[in-house]
């Protein structure tokens, strides 16, 4: 048990050493010394759990960026009847929980959209699919808040849960640009207003 435990142990190290390097450097950036340096491991132990660099950032990609994604941004909605003061909500627990460095070095997932989608098809396949199932629960939200009679019924519920996405991958972009926090809590105001455009008046 104890093997299996440091095993487990040794590969979250791992991931979590390679997503800190991957998140400043970017995927192509990143070098695998620097995570050997970063969790004093020898190349053997850490290919025996990621046989390739790409199989280790599919992995940070898959495991770490998208779950915290699915915390911070899908899981929460199902706690909310109204999906507007849902989504205000959660945009407000990130501008003010998340670390500087995701306003500072940007949104881990938005980067990868933008560096890997164009050279690698495994990752823009992969961020194309958690893409479209966080269209989907925001679409989903949507619908039960039309059911609750907060929505109106002429809204095109896909087309307004991939806006407030863009909106939002939108801020961290501009947020980045401006090594600002403030600047992704400057936007919430503008992401408001489009959002009650869509409540049922």
């Amino acid at each position: 048990m104890s093997t299996i435990r440091n095993a487990q142990d040794t590969r979250s190290k791992i991931l979590d050493a390679t997503f800190h390097e991957m998140h400043h450097h970017g995927y192509q950036g990143f070098r695998i010394d620097a995570i050997l340096k970063a969790t004093a491991l020898q190349k053997g132990a850490l290919y025996h759990h990621f046989p390739s660099k790409q199989a280790l950032g599919m992995a940070v990609l898959e495991e770490l960026i998208q779950e915290r994604i699915r915390d911070l941004w899908i899981k929460p909605l199902t706690e909310h009847k109204d999906p507007v003061a849902g989504i205000l909500s959660m945009y407000k627990n990130a501008a003010k929980s998340l670390e500087d460095s995701f306003f500072i070095d940007g949104c881990p997932l938005n980067n990868l959209s933008q560096e890997m989608s164009a050279l690698d098809e495994k990752f823009r396949k992969s961020i194309e699919t958690f893409y479209a199932s966080w269209r989907d629960a925001i679409a989903e939200s949507l619908t039960h808040g039309q059911q609750q009679g907060f929505i109106k019924k002429d809204i095109d519920l896909q087309h307004a849960a991939f806006f407030i996405i863009t909106i939002i991958q939108g801020c961290f972009s501009h947020a980045k640009i401006a090594q600002s926090r403030e600047a992704f809590e400057a936007c919430s105001d503008e992401l408001a207003r489009y959002l009650f455009t869509l409540y049922n008046k």
